[in-house]
Formats: structure tokens, C-alpha cells, sequence
């Protein structure tokens, strides 16, 4: 996989949410990544949540947003999961 970003965002991500969009794209190696539609809001672009584990040894989990291009993925944010989504995440 392809991944991109704008770099002035992903400073802002890193200082906002303490995740740099370098560490967040190890969410796809998690084997039990939750992927579905963000259809909260029209972004005038179709986005993807993810909810994952970027490594295994903190088991915390975090969520990303991106736009799947036909070429690459485009980050647009990366932050720890709240309750809500960490109880979705662990769902059977």
C-alpha cells in the first residue's frame, strides 16, 4: 500500500493528538482491524474510519481517517479511540 499525507497536517496531528501519521499507518498490520464508512458528515469525498492496534505491546487502540485513492491512502487524522469506539473495536 501507498500512503500520503499533507505534511503541514500531519504536523498539527502529532501535536494534537501525540501520533504522527508515520506511527498510525501500522494500523493496517493489525490482523483485527474495524473498517467501515464515516458517513457522520458529507466531506464532499468518501472517508474510511479505522479502529486498530498500531503495536501490540500497549493493546491501546486508536482510530484513523482516510480517503482510499485509486493509487494510495490519504491520512487525514489519527488519534486514541474513545469508549465508544474501543467497545466497538471489541465486539465479537
Amino acid at each position: 500500500m501507498v500512503f500520503d499525507w499533507d505534511n503541514n497536517k500531519n504536523q498539527s496531528n502529532l501535536i494534537k493528538h501525540g501520533i504522527s501519521f508515520e506511527e498510525a499507518i501500522a494500523i493496517f498490520a493489525d490482523p483485527s482491524i474495524l473498517t467501515f464508512e464515516d458517513t457522520r458528515c458529507n466531506y464532499g469525498e468518501t472517508r474510511f474510519v479505522s479502529i486498530g492496534q498500531i503495536t501490540l505491546a500497549t493493546q491501546e487502540k486508536k482510530v484513523i481517517i482516510v480517503v482510499i485513492h485509486t493509487q494510495s491512502i490519504r491520512l487525514i487524522s489519527a488519534r486514541k479511540a474513545n469508549e465508544r469506539e474501543r467497545k466497538r473495536y471489541e465486539q465479537p
